[in-house]
């Protein structure tokens, strides 16, 4: 089984081409959960399949958390594996990704900057307070896509030098905060300058904080944009693992684009030959 490793702005993959494995996906959790363990295997916050489309598109993107849970859909992931794709001739330097929060449109800048057109806004919630340990937090609430991948959007003073311990333990009390029916993936925010933002990311399905988040940072504009707080346009968001430049088209009260724009790295290709890896086709 042939695989690619690649990680957007830090936040890393496992990619496997099912057009060429024709495994069912019913494995996809197991490959997921057994892959992605850093220290018995190759490690990564997430599984990637290519898949055959079903509605017209490029090809199909699935994706699986580090714990096996399924996942709407990935903002870094989906501009890797726009890479993949076009690297591997099944799309153009524009190409249509299908997912299951929805379509995805992406495109190659350089050999390694890809943009892409994150799903759309579905919910969107400025004021959405949350209580952990009898303290009151500000939050919002973000749903991108339909099923909409859910995210809690809070600021957070002197981020950077945040204790790691306290607030890995407050990201994963809100993650779990019963106002969250589907859970949330935590983005504690601080602005740093003119449209620039410092993002610590806490994400379900990891359950830990990731090096950057795709679909987290492009929550965080569209609250911050809405609120004024931002422009909207070349938003620099700086993460643990690089930079990534998101840009909000405002529609009055509403969002009605949204694009995320970053690296991409090709780590390393070769074969699985994990012997603990166990497949019941």
């Amino acid at each position: 089984m042939k695989f690619w490793k690649m990680n957007g702005a830090g936040n890393d993959f496992v990619l496997l081409n099912n057009l060429e494995e024709q495994l069912p996906e019913s494995v996809f959790p197991q490959l997921a959960l057994t892959l992605c363990e850093r220290h018995l295997s190759i490690g990564a916050d997430g599984l990637m399949v290519v898949d055959k489309p079903l509605l017209g598109g490029d090809y199909r993107m699935l994706f699986y958390n580090s714990d096996g849970s399924k996942g709407e859909m990935c903002g870094n992931g989906a501009r890797c594996i726009c890479r993949y794709g076009y690297e591997n001739g099944l799309a153009g330097e524009t190409q249509t990704v299908e997912t299951t929060a929805g379509i995805v449109t992406g495109q190659r800048i350089d050999q390694r900057l890809y943009r892409i057109r994150l799903n759309d806004p579905s919910t969107i919630q400025l004021a959405h307070p949350v209580e952990v340990g009898g303290v009151t937090y500000t939050c919002s609430y973000v749903e991108l896509g339909n099923p909409g991948l859910p995210h809690a959007v809070i600021p957070y003073s002197h981020l950077k030098d945040a204790e790691a311990n306290e607030l890995r333990e407050l990201g994963r009390a809100i993650r779990h905060h019963p106002s969250f029916p589907k859970g949330a993936n935590v983005n504690f925010y601080e602005i740093t300058g003119e449209d620039e933002i410092y993002e610590r990311t806490f994400e379900r399905g990891v359950e830990d904080f990731t090096y950057a988040c795709g679909t987290g940072t492009g929550s965080v504009v569209t609250v911050l944009t809405l609120q004024g707080k931002v422009s909207g346009r070349q938003v620099r968001v700086n993460m643990t693992g690089g930079q990534l430049i998101v840009d909000a088209q405002r529609d009055g009260a509403h969002i009605a684009a949204l694009y995320l724009t970053g690296p991409t790295n090709i780590v390393c290709k070769g074969e699985v030959t994990d012997e603990d890896l166990i497949l019941t086709k």
